[in-house]
Formats: structure tokens, sequence, C-alpha cells
């Protein structure tokens, strides 16, 4: 199917990503503002979206980096930094992509390749209806593009925002996989000042147009669906009436888990990889003092696990999403300081009073089936200490 989607469709899919990207994928208001800006820029156009046809050199478009250390981005610096990056896989690859698809859904990075295509003057004709996760994900390796027999992630190219010859950086890398360019990004990215633009898994005539059958079909137009729910509502819905709205939409079993709580505590900082690395507390009272009830929420730019301090087994693990949702806003959110803002107060170190919700979200069976996934969360849950089962609690 195709799609034409304009400014408010840009603004509908900000904000069903905020739900269902599972607290990551770029910040919610950081989205808004790039999007408000290409409003004030005076572009009132339309950008393609559909299915991919196998026949025209395409590739994964996104911004990699920290959310928190790309506070106040501008849509200059997104438009230099896609034109840089563009440039750069032409040089690599000696093909331009005139398609593009999302890495993944979230904030910024399901609208980052509408808003290049959009300021590319044609350059970019269409962006796929698709994803590779179908939520947000922490690393390149957690993605169906990463486990897909031969499509290679490489050339992978990254750029900085550069204006000028003078001043642009970018980088080539290749590597036989995912993890590996991951792993070599993530230094380039810190470099550059913790964000880039980043294109890879070139999908071109010289490879056979190696993305076809590689992706999540439908999941932009899904996203689109949610937002258009929550934004057209008269009143904020419930929590379990944006559950059921998600069930319908994706085909993906979901479900409230906490329903109006407050965020009590945050710790985060942003690693050398340029991950955004904390734990979250969630308590049944603004006064975590008088809560009866405390969960933990830990995460890489995304939520990996939710722990109640009550249960041995984790209510939810990844690579099912851990998703953020407010009643009282009507609209989800993610991990990112702007983002956390409403809902706690960092230089008091207290909940703002105002509570939010959290909602499982079952992955797609095809994204986590996907050779790799699944030993690829395992690891990240690893790292923070958690061995079990990747399998949530009924």
């Amino acid at each position: 199917m195709a799609f034409q989607y304009d400014l408010e469709d840009f603004q509908t899919i900000a904000v069903g990503a905020a739900v269902l990207g599972s607290g990551g994928g770029g910040s919610y208001t950081d989205a808004c503002n790039l999007i408000a800006q290409l409003g004030e820029s005076g572009w009132s156009g339309t950008v393609d979206v559909r299915d991919y046809d196998a026949t025209t050199d395409a590739c994964v478009l996104a911004m990699m980096g920290s959310p928190d250390a790309a506070e106040n981005l501008t849509l200059d610096a997104i438009k230099r930094c896609m034109a840089n990056t563009r440039q750069a896989f032409e040089t690599a690859c000696g093909a331009s992509p005139r398609g593009v698809f999302a890495v993944e859904i979230g904030p910024i990075n399901s609208t980052v390749p509408l808003i290049a295509a959009a300021l590319s003057d044609h350059a970019i004709k269409w962006v796929a209806d698709a994803d590779g996760a179908g939520r947000a994900v922490p690393q390149l390796q957690q993605t169906i593009y990463a486990g897909a027999a031969g499509l290679s992630p490489g050339p992978c190219v990254l750029a900085n925002d550069g204006d000028g010859p003078a001043n642009v950086e970018s980088a080539c890398l290749n590597a036989a996989s995912a993890g590996a360019i991951e792993a070599l990004a993530g230094g380039i990215v810190n470099a550059f000042g913790s964000d880039a633009g980043i294109m890879l898994w070139p999908s071109i005539k010289a490879n056979d147009f190696a993305l076809k059958h590689h992706y999540l079909p439908g999941t932009l137009e899904q996203t689109r669906k949610l937002g258009q729910y929550l934004r057209q509502a008269a009143t904020p819905p419930t929590t379990a009436a944006v559950a059921a709205q998600i069930s319908g939409i994706t085909a993906r079993n979901a479900s409230a888990v906490l329903t109006n709580v407050y965020i009590t505590d945050v710790k985060q900082a942003t690693s050398s990889a340029s991950l955004d690395v904390g734990i979250l507390r969630l308590s049944d009272h603004p006064d975590p003092a008088k809560s009866r009830q405390t969960h933990s929420i830990y995460n890489m730019n995304e939520n990996l696990i939710l722990y109640c301090s009550e249960d041995a087994a984790p209510v939810v693990v990844a690579p099912d999403s851990i998703c953020y949702y407010s009643e009282h806003s009507g609209r989800g959110f993610s991990n990112a300081f702007d983002d956390l803002a409403s809902y706690y107060d960092r230089a008091t170190r207290q909940s703002t009073g105002v509570a939010v919700s959290v909602l499982k979200i079952e992955a797609a069976p095809a994204f986590r089936d996907a050779p790799g996934v699944a030993e690829s969360f395992g690891v990240l849950l690893r790292g923070i200490g958690y061995g079990g089962r990747l399998i949530s609690r009924a």
C-alpha cells in the first residue's frame, strides 16, 4: 500500500511512536520541536510512504547517539546531517538511496526519515512503511535487519552536521556483523558530539536489493493510527483503552502493567558508546516513603526490564516492550530528560505529582524469532545482572 504523509501525519507518528518506542527511539519533545520547525520553515508538502518494491536503491537511515546529549537538536542540523550522510553513502556505495527505511519505531527515528525525505529536494523519493523491530532498540544488532542472511550492514556511513566541506566529518565502516558495526560506530558518534546521521544495510542492484523481505512491514502506518487515536480523543483515554487499541492495530498483545504510578527516582548517565544507561523507580505514591509497592525499570536508551520489589521474576523483560503512557496528558514519552521533566523534577529529585502508566506490548513474532535478536537482548540483560529467561511474567 502507499500513503501520502503531510506535516500533521509527521506529528501523529511522533505521538504514536512515543508510546510504542519502549522508552527509546529519541525524545518525543525533540521530535515535536523538529516537526514544528519544519512547519515554520514553510514546508507544506507530502512524503510518499510505501511498501518496498525491491528494485529501488535504498538503505536504513537513522540518527544514532544519546537522546540526552542531543537535546536542542535543530532542523538545520538535521538537514545538514542527512545531506552529509547521504553524500557519504553515495561515495561509499556508488548509488544514492531513493528510498529509506527506519531502523526502529521511536519519536526521532520514526520521524527523521520522513523529515530527511521532505528536505532532500526529492533526492529521497519515499520512506518505507516498515522498520526493523516494531519498537526502539539499544543497538543495531537487536533488529531483524541484523539477522538476515545475505544482508550486509556495510558499507555503513556516519556523518556529522558540519556546515561546509571544512566542517564535515564522516566515516565509512565495513564489518561482517551489525554488532561489529555498532562497536565501531559508538566511538565515532561520541567523537562527533554524541549524535550523528547513519545509513547502513544498503539495498542496491549490486547486492540484488538485499533488504527485500528483511523487515517488519506496515509498522509506520500502525504508529500513525495509534497517534491518530490519541490525538483525536476528546479526553485522554485510559491505559486499558490504549492497550486494547495497540492490540487491535498491531495484532500484538498489549496490556496495562502499572496504572497511575509515580516516577520517584531517575539515575541516568551517558556511556562512552553514546547510550543513556539508567534505572527509573516507580512508586504507588508521589512520596516513596509512603509507597506500598516499588517497581524499577532498567534501560539502555530503551527499557529492558521491569522489576517489582516483591517479585522474584521480572514483570516484563525485553524483547517485549515496556512502554510509557500518561492518563494526565494522553501521551507517551521516552527516557530522555526533557520528556521525563513533566513527571520527575531532577532539581528536587522528586516526583512532580503527575502520574504515569506502563504498558507491556509483546514483541512481534518475526522480530522476537529473528536470528540473533533474543541472544543480543540476553547479552544486554546479563550485563545488568539478569541471567534469567527472556520471557515476561504471565
